[in-house]
């Protein structure tokens, strides 16, 4: 909940307080960012013990995750794509 909440508040100061000359310099820091937040991801994973035997157990059902979510994804995306892009195909009818 409190990660959802800083994402809002981000949101708002984003939106109504922050400089447009600022946007180039905040898009290098979110990749500055988001590439050391991978980079401490694999560190973590790194230091694990039993990290092979984790990733068989969990392999299957990881997969399944991400196969329904690549589906799920894909499947949103095109029916909003439909409904939201193609306004006129819907006047003529």
């Amino acid at each position: 909940m409190e990660i959802i909440l800083i994402m809002c508040v981000g949101i708002v100061i984003g939106a109504k307080f922050f400089p447009e000359k600022w946007k180039k310099y905040n898009e290098k820091t979110q990749v500055v960012c988001t590439i050391l937040l991978i980079f401490s991801m694999g560190v973590m994973l790194g230091n694990r013990e039993n990290l092979i035997q984790q990733l068989m157990t969990m392999g299957f059902s990881s997969f399944v995750l991400a196969i329904g979510g690549i589906i799920g994804s894909i499947a949103v995306v095109y029916f909003l794509t439909e409904w939201l892009m193609k306004p006129e195909k819907r006047r003529k009818q």
